[in-house]
């Protein structure tokens, strides 16, 4: 049975930053770089038929559209792909805008490869991989007051345990210790969740069941 890979597209301006990437990021054995683009323009040309499952996106390009317009714009042709910004500094309110837009995730350009290829991994396999102070942004923008009560009902008890506990900011690990189950239980319960939901990534699962 063949390999299983994560098909990779990068959309950085800086050339000496992509092409590191490009390089670096197939020697984790598991993912592949289909394509890399410098513009944000190119890119979305290609996104209807590019066989792509994450994407790697500069917050901050120059000369054209920001990352965070060409998520939003690609987010709507492609739902099933995920969106990781790339950023060169800790911006909180930008990196919650990318997010707000439909990225799943964000991180440093100052994260070596192991790091780099760890947060593909994450946010392939439904994780949102981001620092505290984000995910504390991220969480208070879901009024628990509104939740579609009906979405929840469809959910198991344990299920809906699992995603109030992601509403709160928990990481899997907390959720794992919290519950008494492996991080694992917790990633094959969040698959169940997003089938049922019909989502692909954490953030899109919160946004449905609490909408604002």
């Amino acid at each position: 049975m063949a390999a299983k890979f994560i098909r990779v597209a990068i959309v950085e301006d800086d050339q000496d930053i992509r092409e590191s990437m490009v390089e670096l990021l197939p020697q984790s054995g598991d993912i592949l770089c289909v394509r890399s683009y410098e513009r944000a323009e190119d890119f979305l040309k290609e996104i209807d038929q590019l066989m792509v499952d994450v994407v790697i996106m500069d917050i901050s390009l120059i000369g054209g559209m920001d990352g965070i317009q060409a998520v939003r714009q690609a987010k709507v042709k492609r739902s099933d792909v995920q969106f990781m910004m790339c950023t060169s500094h800790n911006d909180a309110t930008r990196t919650f805008d990318s997010l707000c837009a439909g990225a799943t995730g964000y991180i440093l350009k100052t994260a070596n490869p192991q790091q780099l290829a760890q947060a593909v991994r994450d946010i392939y396999s439904g994780g949102s991989p981001m620092s505290a102070e984000i995910a504390r942004m991220v969480v208070s923008s879901f009024p628990k007051q509104n939740q579609n009560q009906n979405l929840l009902d469809e959910l198991t008890t344990r299920e809906q345990e699992i995603v109030h506990a992601l509403s709160k900011g928990l990481s899997y690990q907390e959720i794992a210790n919290s519950l008494f189950i492996s991080i694992e239980t917790v990633r094959t319960y969040l698959r169940k969740i997003y089938e049922k939901l019909q989502v692909h990534s954490k953030v899109e699962a919160l946004n449905k069941l609490f909408p604002r």
